[in-house]
């Protein structure tokens, strides 16, 4: 694989993980303060997300889980202050 299009495929993958991540910090944060209309549509997100995932991530290489994981660390950060900004 060239270079340019591994750092692509491992950039993805921790867009992936960041995207996941924020988006079920948010639903958590919605469900524990009873904002279920506005869960809905992000608990749909997450699950389409998760089925576009799981193959590419389940059968990756240790370092390809890492930088996904890498990715998920940031997402949980970022999905506290994203619900801090939106819901307060």
């Amino acid at each position: 694989m060239i270079m340019s299009e591994r750092l692509r495929a491992l950039g993805t993958l921790f867009v992936t993980g960041y995207i996941q991540v924020v988006l079920i910090t948010v639903n958590t944060w919605q469900i524990a303060n009873g904002k279920y209309l506005s869960a809905l549509p992000v608990a749909f997100a997450i699950s389409f997300l998760w089925t576009l995932n799981v193959k590419q991530i389940a059968f990756g290489s240790i370092p390809e889980r890492l930088i996904y994981s890498g990715g998920a660390m940031t997402g949980c950060v970022s999905g506290i202050l994203l619900s801090g900004l939106v819901y307060v």
